[in-house]
């Protein structure tokens, strides 16, 4: 959902664009104070905001900057932004939002990965030395081989990225 905040008469013609053009469900706030409680109760993926407002209120401005949670903020001058401009703006914010989403979410993976494969490897070690105890009872070393085997599965699927 994206919202839009902005006392321009085009508002609502301007969330209407935008609606149609993202595809996503666009909201209205005509004042900082309104976007404040939309913000306090749901979530957006990008407020597109009036300058006007943040120049006027500068101190209101900054409590509604710091309510965005995720949503990707898209400051725009509407005194001189004709409505294309403003979708064209939306559209490309979103567009970034979702190649940073991505991006992070690869580096958590690979991270998460590489992570798995450092505790994969020391479980194969520590497997590997147990095996290697003498005298081990033969139901020990048939579990210890079983959890080998697992590690070593793990450690193939991490390879390939699965």
């Amino acid at each position: 959902m994206i919202l839009l905040i902005t006392p321009a008469d085009r508002g609502p013609e301007c969330a209407e664009a935008i609606e149609e053009a993202t595809t996503e469900a666009t909201q209205l706030a005509s004042s900082l104070r309104q976007a404040g409680a939309l913000l306090r109760s749901q979530e957006y993926s990008a407020v597109v905001i009036d300058q006007f407002l943040l120049e006027a209120a500068p101190d209101e401005g900054e409590a509604v900057l710091q309510h965005l949670g995720t949503a990707i903020p898209v400051p725009t001058n509407f005194a001189i932004s004709g409505i294309e401009r403003v979708v064209r703006e939306a559209r490309s914010a979103l567009h970034r939002r979702s190649r940073e989403v991505m991006i992070a979410r690869q580096g958590a993976q690979q991270a998460l990965r590489d992570e798995l494969k450092d505790t994969v490897t020391a479980l194969l070690l520590s497997c590997e030395m147990a095996l290697q105890v003498p005298d081990l009872p033969p139901l020990a070393e048939g579990r210890m081989r079983t959890v080998d085997e697992l590690a070593r599965e793990m450690r193939k699927k991490l390879g390939a990225g699965a």
